[in-house]
């Protein structure tokens, strides 16, 4: 804060303490300024909670004024239950008035002016909010959508007094009321200094407030009878009973961490918060199973035993069984499960639309599975889901289609056995809410794709031991199945005839919706693909012309969509390889896209690789790979030879450009742009010279040095793959060929570097063979070993350090800024990736170096790249005795 500005603040504070004093809710105010008094209040709320959280030490003398203002805006809430329709800026006024409370919870002195008010802030601001009111019932009526997104949310934010952008009334009283809940007593920094490093106790028996007053609030009200009506107080009451233990789902009321102290002392806040999360519902799930048990079997399992229950409890009962998931005792998983399933298909009443119900319900489910709860029978879910995909109504489609993704997800090898039964009936439920024209597809087919993506990627994961024959005869035949299945979705979606009248007024092309699933469905049907008379029934040809046009264009980068497009190139690839005997993949074809113009299938994969070059790093990363299977694989003939050309010339253009942009600091990204450019280069050398000359004087030198950097012993992260070592081998030694062919001054030193690098290089692919034979004798000792070490591990784990409460915290404070680090050099799985080089693998290396050395020794003397620095020519020479002449100066 500005010095100037502090001896300030005292009165401009009281200047808005003075228009939140005069400020009323009830809707009764008609004057002119009623909505700037509104905003100039909800500005004066953000305020307060920017001073408490950031400039404590100018407020704490206004600490108390802030209360009081604080206090009789929430407690206007309940005008949220009297009222039909709060305006949004006055429910965000209440909403930010529980936030400023929250804040002032989390330091010392505010906590003791709030603590001997929390009764009265339970009983008349904090449960008024949370209380069914008539604008939830019209909300419920109008849009259903918006109704689950404030009140039944999956996502519910981490319990804070920081906690910003709530928005909601109920959502901040939720927020507080958790705060309240958890703590224990005024946040102080001295609390860590003094406690003793042996002493656990103390801390641990030490009751929190949700255990003395939050609970036994809540616990006073009584369910509803059958058939109460949604008006009455004690209906709703119940509704703000569910909605309290909803959002209590992370709060242990047995502490065990003062989460005060933590978020307070130790960064990230949030990986810190997190980690709370989990241990305490891991703690909640150990320690009070009872009162979990207690809570549901008494609380909200009865709801569902009522004939006519009110759907807005219900709905409510759901979400709050989808929230405590993660520490559900498993002795009442079945009573739950068999009630969300009735509830998952529960008609409407009335004219009361029971969409919300059926939503919660599905949440909780998938939150069951995702917690390890295994259904009875997965064929019944299964079938319930798939008959349920008919409907006419798209969000109804939509919530099942994404509830099936996480049941095939959680069933796996379960789930797999009935993929081919009911996968046609899935797309077929697609197909129906498939636009009539080419237009972004909505939600409900975007989340039939994602499911269909789940299912092809459990198949393929559920493949069976080859020695089990007929099991992989069976497995064979559901593939190809459901690869027929899949590509019949895939024509009906992209292969669209349009009549000549609508060609006139709309694109011929299909929507780029969902390509990460789509990708990964065509990646699938081609994995199945054995011979060229399957290519032809399936259409893969114009299935990949389509998908070429979609991905050429494409330039929404993201990494959990591009990982599913990169997979499909090399699923194309391996295709290609395996039965294009027609050559399909070097086939001119219209173009969806560009009316007029005819495009190649490799054409239109190759623009997408050549973008994603300049993308983010592990984009960067894959399409590098994609470079040399999309040069080093296809079979280009006289005829498409221009073609490969064309792309290799884009590919060392924006792997050059990219590099150039990087070259004045060695990194890992250099070795992918390097190596891309050598498969470039080893295709048209004179060619792709003259393009890296263009791009920038001495271009060919500058990357010349930079592959002789990378392939040397001394760069890290250094070449590890096999094929990325002999890549460089073959690389370096036409380089070194090309430069001893045009020798000048300035060549010589690179020269040197060059062929060192070469033989350390060879050195380097001697080594990783040798290992791998070594790798490949000891897996077996390896496996023996481990069941000896596994033996001695339980017998010194009693013998282990028991860890301190400081110990532990300062371990985990670690963990997470390391967490917190981004990692700039793109994902370390692809490393270490096999290059696809094609007829290059068939080059004899050895051969390769020892005949550029024959033949050019005299002048490699000359250019003083012979005699090699000593240490390199011992290991050469250990390595390879038959060098040792030709190594000799003289």
């Amino acid at each position: 804060m500005p010095c100037a500005l502090s001896p300030l603040l005292p009165s401009f504070c009281y200047d808005l303490f003075r228009i939140l004093d005069s400020l009323s809710l009830d809707g009764t105010s008609s004057e002119d300024g009623s909505v700037l008094r509104l905003k100039t209040a909800k500005r004066s709320l953000i305020i307060f909670c920017t001073l408490v959280t950031r400039h404590r030490k100018h407020t704490d003398k206004l600490m108390q004024s802030i209360v009081n203002c604080a206090f009789k805006l929430a407690k206007q809430s309940t005008c949220i239950a009297v009222m039909q329709k709060l305006d949004p800026l006055s429910e965000r006024i209440v909403s930010l008035a529980f936030d400023v409370i929250s804040h002032i919870l989390e330091t010392g002195p505010g906590w003791r002016l709030v603590s001997p008010h929390f009764s009265s802030l339970l009983d008349s601001a904090i449960f008024p909010a949370l209380a069914l009111n008539q604008k939830d019932l019209l909300e419920w009526e109008e849009d259903t959508d918006e109704y689950i997104r404030k009140n039944l949310p999956s996502d519910l934010d981490e319990i804070s007094g920081w906690a910003e952008d709530l928005f909601t009334a109920r959502k901040s009283a939720i927020n507080l009321l958790g705060v309240i809940a958890m703590s224990k007593g005024p946040p102080t920094a001295s609390s860590v200094s003094k406690r003793k490093k042996g002493d656990k106790s103390k801390g641990s028996h030490q009751r929190s407030v949700g255990e003395l007053l939050v609970i036994p609030f809540i616990s006073k009200f009584p369910m509803p009878p059958e058939g109460e009506e949604a008006s009455s107080k004690i209906l709703s009451d119940y509704y703000g009973v569910l909605m309290a233990y909803g959002g209590l789902q992370d709060v242990s009321f047995l502490p065990l961490f003062d989460i005060f102290i933590l978020t307070k002392f130790y960064k990230p806040r949030e990986m810190i918060l997190q980690l709370l999360n989990y241990l305490l519902l891991q703690f909640l799930s150990e320690i009070s199973s009872a009162y979990v048990t207690t809570l549901v079997r008494n609380r909200v399992l009865p709801l569902y035993s009522l004939c006519k229950c009110s759907p807005y409890l219900i709905a409510t009962a759901n979400w709050v069984i989808g929230e405590l998931a993660s520490c559900l005792p498993q002795a009442l998983n079945a009573d739950i499960y068999s009630s969300l399933m009735k509830t998952l298909t529960m008609p409407d009443i009335g004219n009361i639309n029971c969409y919300p119900v059926r939503a919660s319900a599905a949440g909780a489910i998938a939150e069951l599975l995702e917690n390890d709860y295994i259904p009875p029978d997965w064929l019944t879910l299964l079938q319930l889901l798939v008959n349920g995909m008919g409907s006419e109504d798209e969000s109804e489609a939509s919530l099942l289609f994404q509830l099936l993704g996480t049941v095939v997800e959680a069933g796996q090898e379960n789930v797999a056995t009935h993929i081919p039964v009911i996968v046609s009936s899935i797309a077929g439920a697609i197909t129906k809410h498939l636009p009539p024209i080419p237009e972004p597809w909505p939600q409900v087919v975007e989340r039939g794709f994602a499911a269909l993506a789940v299912m092809a990627q459990t198949w393929e994961d559920c493949i069976p031991d080859e020695t089990k024959k007929q099991q992989n005869q069976e497995w064979q035949c559901g593939r190809a199945a459901i690869a027929r299945t899949f590509s019949s979705l895939l024509q009906r979606a992209w292969l669209i005839t349009l009549k000549p009248m609508d060609a006139a007024i709309c694109s011929t092309s299909p929507p780029p919706s969902s390509i990460d699933d789509a990708s990964a469905l065509l990646g699938f049907i081609m994995q199945s693909v054995i011979t060229m008379e399957e290519v032809t029934e399936l259409k893969i040809t114009e299935l990949l012309a389509v998908w070429s046009d979609l991905i050429a264009d494409w330039h929404a980068w993201e990494e959990i969509e591009d990982l599913a497009i990169f997979s499909c190139i090399r699923e194309a690839v391996n295709l290609h390889r395996r039965v294009d005997y027609m050559n399909f993949f070097m086939r001119r074809m219209s173009s969806h896209i560009s009316s007029g113009s005819t495009c190649t299938i490799i054409e239109g994969i190759s623009a997408f690789v050549t973008k994603a070059i300049t993308a983010y790093p592990s984009a960067m990363w894959r399409a590098c790979s994609c470079v040399h299977a999309l040069l080093n694989i296809p079979r280009f003939s006289f005829e498409t030879e221009t073609v490969k050309q064309l792309i290799a010339v884009a590919f060392a253009q924006e792997a050059f450009s990219r590099f150039k942009d990087m070259h004045n600091k060695p990194a890992a990204l250099w070795k992918p742009l390097l190596l891309a450019i050598s498969s470039c280069y080893l295709s048209y050398p004179e060619k792709i010279k003259q393009i890296l000359e263009k791009d920038e004087d001495n271009g060919f030198l500058l990357w010349a040095c930079g592959l002789a950097h990378v392939s040397s012993s001394s760069f890290e992260p250094s070449l590890s793959s096999e094929s990325e070592i002999k890549l460089a081998v073959i690389t370096l030694a036409k380089v070194v060929e090309q430069l001893l062919g045009s020798p000048s001054d300035g060549d010589s030193k690179l020269l040197g570097d060059c062929f060192v690098s070469l033989m350390e290089a060879c050195l380097h692919l001697k080594d990783v063979g040798q290992e791998d034979e070594e790798d490949d004798g000891a897996e077996d000792i390896d496996n023996e070993a481990s069941d000896e070490e596994s033996d001695d591990d339980e017998d010194s784990e009693e013998d282990e350090h028991e860890e301190t409460e400081e110990e532990f915290f300062e371990r985990y404070a670690k963990a997470a800024d390391e967490l917190s680090e981004i990692v700039e050099e793109g994902d370390i799985e692809d490393e270490g990736q096999e290059l696809e080089l094609g007829s290059l693998d068939e080059v004899d290396i050895q051969k390769t170096v020892l005949s550029l050395i024959q033949k050019h020794r005299p002048i490699l003397i000359q250019a003083q790249a012979l005699p090699l620095p000593s240490s390199v020519f011992q290991r050469v020479l250990n390595a390879f005795p038959e060098y040792g002449l030709l190594f000799q100066a003289s």
